[in-house]
């Protein structure tokens, strides 16, 4: 029997805000334990919640980044459950009303690209964590009351792979709106996930297990491979499903079982007594419609319809939102798409790469890099000088390539007459090449022009060294770039 593997994601993605959910603590990573904290988020008797504005706000873009409906009447409600690393013995957040709804992502996957619709987005605190030595366990509270953001895919997902492209591109689109970092290492997205399996061509929905708290985009992908080849084996083996909360080990690559799952029933929902209800008016959807971004797939088809890039060009630089910002500031400056996306995907890249720097702590600014482009059109440097120059302007913290040009005499070298006495002397020492040459193998022009290179350190015009070989062997010049025979 061939089966079919449903999926649906809950993710949790941290907000960036100044200060957390309900109360003045600053919302900073740390790993200074129990650092920021206060008697709100510690859930002392007598405290009272305030809503922080920015994290509702910045809740608002979200659902309406992810194509939601938002609610114009919204609550908060507690739900209550017992974790050490939740003081109060409740979550604040929200059941029968959440913010937004019915939104999608589309998902490229391979070759197709999917809908996936996303059931609901809601505002709520974050818990604690929990640190496991050897023979104790310690509680770090300083993520308690973190503005968190719960986003719960349809079970649209049949795969694995999808749902880590649903995963890359969710974290993408909010890193593209700036509502979080969305960085998996410190915590500020985690994903729960839901998996089924059916027998292929049954519309009905199978025995739903969890896996909780995957902190990895292999993770994800990793641990639904595994329980649903658990799950597989089970039906097979004929054993009754079910609804079963597992665990995944990063260490070990493994899933283990964690409990039976709990109920909705189970968390004893009611309305907060201390937040009052939030309406959010028109004018306030208007508004946050309006300042949202342009977003990284329409982004990514105007970059190949504007500019002439091609879908993996256009890919590569809209993977962030800085990135595509700093091609789109290089481009309007040097009126060069093709040139611009060549400079920022081989050398930038690699020198943020090589750095551990993002775009936007990079040192040379797009208006440095096309300072710098417009040495090498005008003819005042070669690419080999430019590359250098790039290279000095990142050691030193940005500056002026044509400064440099003019204080260290970096300029191109053009002299006919002392391109043609290097020509010479590189056909005195290989007069096996120059033959070569006369009889139409035009691959050894490369040795002459490189002879000649190297004798003006670098600095040689390529394209008067090429007119000079041309002149010498009575070749068309044109010729020379084309790799075509002798006329």
């Amino acid at each position: 029997m061939q089966f079919e593997t449903v999926i649906g994601l809950e993710v949790h993605v941290q907000l960036l805000t100044e200060t957390k959910l309900f109360c003045g603590c600053p919302n900073r990573f740390t790993l200074d334990m129990n650092r920021h904290v206060c008697p709100v988020c510690l859930g002392q008797p007598g405290v009272l919640p305030v809503l922080n504005r920015e994290a509702f706000a910045k809740a608002v873009t979200a659902a309406l980044a992810l194509g939601c409906t938002v609610a114009p009447f919204t609550k908060f409600d507690r739900k209550h459950y017992y974790y050490p690393d939740l003081p109060k013995n409740y979550q604040i957040s929200q059941y029968d009303l959440p913010l937004g709804r019915d939104g999608h992502l589309d998902v490229v996957c391979g070759e197709a690209t999917k809908r996936v619709g996303i059931e609901r987005v809601h505002l709520e605190e974050d818990a604690g964590k929990l640190l496991h030595e050897p023979g104790r366990s310690l509680v770090d509270l300083n993520r308690t009351g973190t503005p968190l953001l719960e986003i719960v895919s349809r079970p649209d997902l049949r795969s694995p792979e999808q749902a880590r492209a649903y995963l890359l591109l969710l974290r993408q689109t909010l890193r593209y709106i700036g509502v979080s970092d969305c960085n998996m290492q410190e915590g500020s997205l985690r994903c729960d996930a839901n998996v089924s399996v059916r027998p292929v061509g049954d519309g009905a929905l199978g025995v739903k297990n969890e896996i909780k708290n995957m902190n990895s985009f292999k993770g994800v992908e990793h641990g639904l491979s595994l329980v649903r080849d658990e799950l597989v084996a089970a039906v097979e083996r004929d054993e009754p499903l079910r609804q079963v909360t597992w665990g995944y080990s990063v260490d070990a690559g493994r899933v283990f079982r964690m409990r039976t799952k709990e109920y909705a029933n189970d968390y004893r929902y009611f309305p907060d007594p201390d937040l009052p209800p939030v309406r959010v008016s028109e004018a306030w959807i208007a508004s946050a419609r309006e300042g949202l971004p342009e977003l990284p797939a329409p982004r990514r088809e105007r970059f190949v319809r504007e500019y002439g890039l091609s879908e993996y060009d256009a890919e590569v630089l809209t993977a962030e939102r800085g990135m595509a910002d700093y091609y789109e500031d290089l481009t309007r400056a040097t009126g060069d798409p093709k040139a611009s996306a060549n400079w920022v995907q081989n050398d930038v890249l690699r020198a943020l790469n090589e750095r551990g720097l993002t775009i936007e702590a990079f040192p040379v600014t797009a208006a440095m890099l096309a300072e710098l482009m417009g040495l090498v059109d005008g003819g005042t440097v070669n690419m080999p000088t430019a590359r250098e120059l790039f290279g000095r302007l990142v050691e030193q913290g940005g500056g002026s390539a044509a400064a440099l040009v003019q204080a260290e005499g970096l300029g191109q070298v053009a002299d006919a007459d002392r391109i043609a006495a290097l020509l010479d002397e590189a056909v005195a020492r290989n007069p096996k090449a120059a033959k070569d040459l006369e009889n139409g193998r035009l691959k050894s022009a490369g040795y002459f022009i490189g002879q000649v290179m190297r004798g003006l350190q670098g600095r040689g015009d390529p394209r008067a060294i090429q007119a000079a070989i041309a002149d010498r062997f009575d070749i068309d010049p044109s010729l020379l770039a084309k790799g075509k025979k002798k006329k």
